[in-house]
């Protein structure tokens, strides 16, 4: 870049990263800020957020008071002020081994658990390893949009398999297999799902598994959203068929415990047949987090704590919250003839609804319904794009009810408002 200083140019040997900006597409945080900037400063209406994933600032979604003290009790200690080792202090990674294996049919090892500042650092440990010259990933569509990015970044070649809406969004694999070459390195899954609300059965992952196997490929089991199964189908996790498969199972207490802020997760290689191992990628992941920042000592000093004082009244309780709002959110857009939802949300705090744009006026796309809907209704959704598929919107439900049910009725006025007249 050049620059004219006192009346001479001058040369500076840095400027934009063309890497970081090729993989770099919008984020859901800058979708989020894009419909924010419509907003009506006129309208006094409260605005109602319904394209975020952080029911934490609702009343009705505060943390447990055992987990507040937890915190508390590990900082006054004055015993969790130190660096932490790379894979997290040993009592973090016993006390979430242990949490996990209580609904296995296995005792995870302590061994086998490396805590991370969150889900996000777990990904983006997990992509750097995984990212050698030529390898690609394969991604869902819809998807949580920070794989793609951290994949792009770290120049992975991304392929995408379609979840399918018509099969209350399985996972497509025949595309897998046809996408899949020798140069195929894993295959990402979220249950339950984000953004699409679905729960997979047991019998599925089985099959995604032996898929995974076939193809000699690692299954990336991202769990954040473990235990939000409120429908018919029980949440099982990945973990289950690791003797088909290696795993790596990502999960987090921001979701269960509705503490993101708190950026404490963990990323679990399950490996009984020790193909990760044998193969030297346990130790490239290894060699990644020794490069990488440690998760909050005191935060991990409380983990035990917080997950042994914790009630399980506290989780169904919250979980109820989050089912009875799923069934008004399904049984609103029901009432709306121009968004359609392929199946009942039964798990995460999402669902996926698609546009029918030809019974709109004045609407172009997606992400021009959720400008006007935020400039004329004071009303967040998240465009579909934002989550790899266009003409859909993802809408979330865990919030107060009141705002929910404010949020559809502006919505449904919205809906009218721009529907075609019929002659």
């Amino acid at each position: 870049m050049e620059e004219v200083i006192g009346g001479a140019k001058k040369r500076w040997n840095f400027g934009a990263n063309e890497v970081v900006e090729r993989s770099s597409p919008l984020s859901i945080r800058e979708y989020l800020t894009t419909l924010l900037s419509h907003l009506d400063a006129g309208d006094a209406r409260p605005v109602i957020p319904l394209g975020h994933g952080d029911p934490s600032p609702f009343p009705r979604f505060s943390t447990d008071p055992s987990a507040v003290e937890a915190i508390c009790d590990a900082v006054r200690s004055n015993q969790f002020n130190n660096y932490s080792s790379s894979s997290g202090i040993p009592i973090a990674r016993k006390a979430v081994a242990e949490y996990l294996s209580r609904d296995l049919s296995y005792q995870i090892s302590p061994d086998d658990v490396h805590i991370t500042a969150g889900c996000l650092q777990a990904i983006e440990i997990l992509i750097s390893a995984l990212a050698t010259p030529g390898a690609n990933i394969l991604l869902p569509r819809p998807s949580y949009p920070m794989y793609d990015s951290r994949a792009s970044f770290s120049q992975l070649e991304v392929r995408y398999f379609d979840l399918l809406p018509e099969n209350g969004w399985d996972v497509d694999l025949d595309a897998v297999e046809a996408l899949a070459d020798d140069k195929t390195v894993a295959i990402v899954v979220v249950n339950p799902c984000n953004p699409c609300g679905n729960v997979f059965s047991r019998q599925h992952l089985q099959k995604v598994a032996e898929t995974a196997c076939k193809l000699g490929i690692l299954v990336i089991s991202d769990e954040v959203y473990d235990h939000y199964a409120f429908g018919e189908k029980p949440f099982v996790s990945m973990a289950e068929f690791a003797e088909i498969v290696p795993v790596v199972l990502l999960g987090a207490i921001s979701k269960r415990w509705f503490v993101p802020g708190w950026r404490l997760g963990w990323m679990v290689t399950l490996d009984p047949h020790c193909i990760m191992r044998d193969s030297g990628f346990a130790k490239t992941l290894i060699n990644v987090l020794n490069m990488s920042t440690d998760a909050a000592t005191f935060i991990q000093g409380a983990i035990p704590d917080i997950i042994g004082n914790t009630k399980e009244e506290f989780f169904s309780s919250k979980l109820e919250m989050v089912r009875e709002c799923a069934e008004i959110c399904y049984e609103e857009i029901m009432k709306i003839p121009c968004i359609t939802c392929p199946c009942k949300p039964e798990g995460s705090m999402f669902t996926m609804v698609k546009l029918n744009l030809s019974l709109l006026e004045d609407i172009s796309d997606d992400l021009d319904f959720c400008c006007k809907l935020a400039k004329e209704e004071s009303l967040i959704i998240l465009p579909g794009r934002a989550v790899g598929l266009e003409n859909w919107l993802r809408i979330t439900f865990a919030v107060e009810l009141d705002l929910l049910i404010d949020g559809f009725s502006r919505l449904k006025n919205f809906a009218q408002r721009h529907s075609k007249k019929q002659p």
